[in-house]
C-alpha cells in the first residue's frame, strides 16, 4: 500500500471543517443554549415508563435463560 501525500495545509482545513460541522450540528456552538421545544404529559411519561420496565424484565429474563442454558 502506497502512502498518499496530502498537503499540511489541506489536511488542517479539512480537519477544521470536520470540527466545524460536527460543532454545528450538535448545537454546540458559543452562545448556544438547550431549550426544550415542549413539555411531555404525564400520559407519555407513564407510557415511557412502562417500556422501560418491560425492556428491564425482558433483560432480566434472557439473562435468567442463559444462565440455565449454560
Amino acid at each position: 500500500m502506497t502512502r498518499v501525500a496530502v498537503p499540511r495545509r489541506a489536511a488542517v482545513a479539512l480537519a477544521t471543517l470536520a470540527a466545524a460541522t460536527a460543532l454545528l450540528l450538535t448545537g454546540c456552538t458559543p452562545g448556544a443554549t438547550a431549550k426544550p421545544t415542549g413539555t411531555a404529559d404525564d400520559a407519555t411519561v407513564k407510557d415511557m415508563q412502562q417500556k422501560l420496565d418491560d425492556a428491564e424484565s425482558a433483560a432480566a429474563q434472557a439473562d435468567a435463560d442463559a444462565t440455565q442454558n449454560n
